[in-house]
Formats: C-alpha cells, structure tokens, sequence
C-alpha cells in the first residue's frame, strides 16, 4: 500500500464513520438498490474521497452496500475498493471473507460445475485445518494441490490457478499474469492476536464470470470479513499503530457462552459456535454427508427442506446438492393448508422404502407462517420405525431444526420432545442471542446425536467458519438477557397482534396462539395478510401488494426513529417490517413466495405510537 493520499483519507474517514457501520448487521430496505448494491455505494464513497470529504454526515448519507452483513458491508466494501485500488483493479475483483477457507471453495465450486482443472499452489505451510482429502472426498472437489519454492516459475496450466498466501499485510499482492486467482490470508501478528480472515483478489478480465459466484458463495455458505475486523485491517493498512493491541479473554468469552447456551437449551454436549446461522447449517449438512458417506456407503442422502422457508437455508441446500452426486433436496411443505406432521411422515415412509439416508431441516415455529406442528404427533411420527422395501428396518431420520423464532423453548434436554429421536438445533446469533449486534450462531444436540457433533465441528474448523473473537464476546455480554428480551418482546408483539384483531379484523395475522405461548413459544415476529379487493385473483393480489407497500412506508415514515423497512428480528429496539417475497425469500421459487407483511418487535418499543399509526392506516383501507 504506497498511495499516501488514500492511506490518508481512509485514516481520517475511520474517525467519523457512522456508529452504524461497526454496530449493525441489517440494513434499510427503503434506501437499497439491489441491482447496483456495492457499486452504487462505492461510486458515492469514491467521489467523497475524490473531493476529500469524510465527515461524518457525508458517509451517513451513502447508500447501503450489499443486502445483508454476510455479503458485504459499508467497511468491507471500503477495504475491497482500497486494495483494488492499489492493485489498479475494479473493487468487484476484490472480496474478503471472514474464513480463510470458503474462498478457496468459492472457486473449486466453480470449477466443479464447468468441469475446469484446478491448481492450488502455495509457498508457505496450509493452515492446519485444509484438508485437501476431505474436500475431495466429500465435497467432491478436484484440484492439484502443489508447494513451490517462488511464483516466478510456475508454468502454464489448463485451467485455473490459485495461489493461497498467509501474511500479515494481506492486502499486498505481486499479480502475475499466471495466476488467476490470489487467497490472501491473514496471518496475525502479536498486535493483532486472532485472524482477520482473508481476501480472494480475481486477476484479469478473464476470470470477471467468477466474481458473482464467489460472491454468492460468501452470502450463502458464510460471511464477509466482520465489520470489526475490517476495522482493524483498515487501520493497519493506513495507520498500523493505532491498531488497539488489547487482549481479549477468549477462552472466558467462550466458556461463559458454552454454559449459558446449555442452560438456555437445557442440553449437556458442548454447542458449536459459528460466524453466522448459515454457517453452522453449512457445517451440519457438510457433516452429516460425511457420516453418511462413512456409515451409509453407497446410500442416496436425502434433504427435506421446505420449499418456502427461509431463502438462504434453501438455496444453499440446493446448492450442496448440486455439488455432491448422492445428495438430494425433497419438498416439505408445512405452510398454509400443508400440515409439517403428515408431509414428514408421508416422506420418511417414501425414503424408508428406497432406503436412503433421510434428513430433515425445518423451522418452529415456521417463517414466515409461525406455525408450530403438533409436537407429540410430530415425535411419534420421527420415533416411528420403518422398513425398506426388502423388509429391513430403514435408517431413522436426523431432525435439524431453526428454532431462531424461539430459542428459549427446551426441545432437546432430557424427557422434552425432542430427545428420543436423533435431533439437533441451531439459531441465528444476529437475531435474540446478540440482539442484532453480530451475526454468530450457534448449534447444540440432543444425547443421540452427541456423536455426529464431531463430524459438524470438523467441517466449521475446514471452512474455517467458526465465530470470532469479537462475536464471541458479544455474545457473552447479550446472552445473558436474551430469555428476558424474548419475554419482553412477545408481550409487546402479542399487545399489537391483538389491537390489529380489533381495528382490522378482515385482516388475516399469523402468530402463536395463547395456548402455544403458555407451552413456551413466545415469538415476536407476526405475518399480516391484508384485506384487498378486486374483480379477479390478478387484481386482489395485486392491491394487496399495493397496500403492503403502503402500511410499511407509512410506519417508517411516522416513526422514522423506532420502525424499520428491514430484515430483523430479535434486535434491541425499535420495530422492522418486510415483506418475505422480495427479502428473505429472493431465491425461493416464485410460487412459493409469501407477498404479505413480516413484522417483528422488540422488547425496547413504544408500542402505543405504532398503534396510533396503524390507525391512520386502517382509516384509508
């Protein structure tokens, strides 16, 4: 890094970024542009530097970068334009990730798609957990893995070539037309104590068809470098000594996490903890193909998942099956008039008699529905014992379940319903546990399935998605209120559900009964389906997407400081409104999309003003 100009602007702008920027881990949709995401914000941040603007109410006026925090982020975004322009290339050309891992994967899944050579070269010693034989054999990745004494020599090849480095400046690079592709990774120094992670620098026009799938790859399997990390990485680039050299008390932060996790679940084995809920549920899959390969050679692995929950879990089930020849994804349908019970027990007797290795990832309550199955029905149906069509006795399911929506509730401990069959859990950490500060989840088993942990922690240690220093210690100060936020906040949602029953009773609400919440399932999320009006289905839909629209730009703009157009929930304070179909849906197939009002809130809320609001609304309905 040689350019003093812009060592000297990025030193001036990290001392006014917006609090936002370092704190937040959603974004408003309401001043978002997905098509242009990263460019249009780097466009504007590139003319504030060009004019040497960088107070701090110029940087708060530039529009969101990305979509979520794993993707990128305003401080992501800037690392990536700075060593771009270091390097004289684009900034899309630069991605960092928080795993040091999952770039190399990036591209090895690529390549296994267009059946292209890959070549892994390297001059340094691999990071202990790259295991070039597991990600052959489970992944299904091909690759020649080769030490080199210096690049200076290396040799043309057919294909693509990677060149994987570990360094403390990990934004240098010496690009040779050779090598296509450069996995920086961070090496810490003393100063720094934990990694940052790393950054995959696409080299040359060639290789531009890469750069969404790497990128796609960072939104669904893990996450971008945290903006905490890139913090620090923006320091030391511009200004090494004012990087904060204060230690962290990891080992403290985790122990005081593993045990408030294990009371809050009521389980015994030690939770596993990742830098994002897609990543522990990349590590569940990864893991659970893997046992099957070693106890079920030979098996179809088979993944229910259901067609409409949440975007990224099924997209990115979708995407490993496409990756692994004996991995498929089957449609669980479990919203609306679909009953969660009768679809397993209808599959599991389908898979039972092809004698295939059976799978199940599924919500509870379900998003955006909150439905919750009936729960003995549903542990009957898991505990039931099936045959294959030989007349042998079936291999019994894993029960994989999202319980984000309500991580209070105790399914796997000993004698709850969860805990005779082979079950596992898992949540969201940028939801209730952190409050919205961090995006690290967390899984946990029942006593079944202890022994698959093993597996599950091995491949978040290969992809190297494990939660940072910094998440970790989030998470030690939040947790510890988290049951209480949750109380607080259904009080306050169930407040709002039942002013909304009485003011617009045409209206349709999806929320947890009294009697379910007296058994413990006290979400704060709802789904509104809108009363419309119209001559055909086209035209009721329609209007009803019309008034979407319109209720939530007028909460947003009625209270512009406690209600947000955004994917959240769990978070602190304040209220968030989406519709799924156009967020967390966006990869769900059109027809199973829900076009309706997702709204959640928090435990910090002035539930009286939303209702005045709402009652503004419903006056013009």
């Amino acid at each position: 890094m040689k350019d003093n100009k812009m060592q000297d602007y990025i030193r001036k702008m990290l001392k006014n970024i917006p609090a936002e920027w370092l704190n937040l881990t959603t974004h408003r949709l309401d001043i978002y542009d997905e098509e242009r995401a990263k460019a249009q914000f780097l466009e504007e941040f590139d003319q504030l530097f060009k004019n040497n603007h960088s107070d701090s109410s110029a940087l708060a006026q530039l529009p969101t970068a990305y979509d979520y925090i794993r993707l990128g982020h305003p401080l992501s975004s800037v690392l990536e334009w700075a060593i771009g322009k270091s390097h004289d290339l684009s900034p899309d050309s630069v991605i960092s990730f928080s795993s040091k891992t999952m770039p190399v994967l990036a591209v090895l899944r690529k390549n296994l798609l267009d059946q292209t050579n890959t070549r892994i070269l390297y001059t340094e010693d691999l990071p202990d957990f790259f295991d070039a034989e597991i990600l052959q054999r489970v992944y299904g990745y091909q690759f020649e893995l080769k030490k080199v004494e210096t690049l200076s020599a290396i040799s043309k090849f057919n294909g693509s070539t990677l060149y994987i480095s570990q360094k403390e400046d990990f934004w240098n690079a010496e690009l040779l037309p050779d090598i296509d592709f450069y996995v920086n990774m961070h090496a810490p120094s003393q100063q720094t104590e934990s990694s940052f992670g790393s950054v995959i620098i696409v080299n040359g026009k060639q290789k531009e068809d890469y750069i969404a799938e790497i990128q796609h790859v960072r939104r669904r399997e893990t996450i971008a470098m945290t903006p905490a990390d890139c913090h620090a990485a923006l320091q030391m680039l511009s200004d090494p000594s004012s990087v904060d050299a204060s230690k962290r008390n990891i080992e403290k932060h985790q122990e005081e996490v593993s045990d408030i996790i294990k009371k809050i679940t009521g389980t015994g084995s030690q939770p596993l903890l990742a830098s994002s809920g897609l990543s522990i549920q990349y590590a569940i899959m990864m893991g659970l193909i893997d046992d099957a390969l070693e106890n079920h050679h030979g098996k179809k692995i088979k993944f229910i998942v259901p067609p409409n929950c949440y975007g990224g879990t099924n997209d990115q089930a979708r995407r490993v099956a496409a990756c692994v020849d004996q991995v498929e994804i089957v449609d669980l349908p479990v919203d609306g008039d679909n009953d969660m019970v009768r679809s397993i027990d209808a599959i599991l007797d389908e898979i039972a008699t092809e004698d295939a290795v059976p799978y199940i990832i599924a919500e509870i309550p379900t998003n955006p529905r909150v439905q919750v199955p009936d729960l003995p029905a549903l542990k009957k149906v898991l505990n039931k014992e099936r045959r294959t069509a030989n007349g042998k006795t079936a291999i019994d399911p894993v029960f994989i379940l999202d319980q984000t929506f309500c991580p209070n509730v105790h399914f796997l401990g000993e004698g709850e319903i969860l805990s005779t069959m082979r079950a596992l859990s898992y949540v969201s950490g940028s939801k209730f546990p952190s409050g919205g500060l961090c995006t690290a989840g967390y899984c946990v088993a029942n006593e079944k399935t202890k022994g698959m942990m093993e597996k599950i922690e091995l491949h978040l240690r290969l992809c190297d998605n494990e939660a940072t220093d910094h998440q970790v210690e989030i998470l030690a100060k939040q947790m510890p209120s988290m049951n209480q936020r949750i109380e607080e906040a259904y009080q306050n949602t169930r407040q709002f559900v039942n002013f909304i029953h009485a003011a617009l009773p045409a209206a349709k609400i999806n929320f947890v009964s009294e009697e379910l919440a007296e058994q413990g399932f006290t979400p704060s999320v709802f789904s509104l389906d809108l009363p419309t009006k119209g001559q055909t289905e086209e035209e009721r839909e329609a209007y009803k997407r019309k008034l979407n629209i319109e209720l939530i730009q007028l909460m947003i703009t009625k209270i512009p400081d406690g209600s947000k157009f955004c994917v959240s929930y769990g978070q602190l304070e304040g209220s968030y409104w989406t519709i799924p179909a156009t967020s967390t849906q966006g990869t769900t197939k059109e027809g199973d999309k829900d076009y309706i009002v997702r709204v959640s809130f928090s435990p910090d809320i002035d539930v009286d003003l939303h209702k005045e609001v709402f009652s503004d609304f419903v006056e013009n309905v």
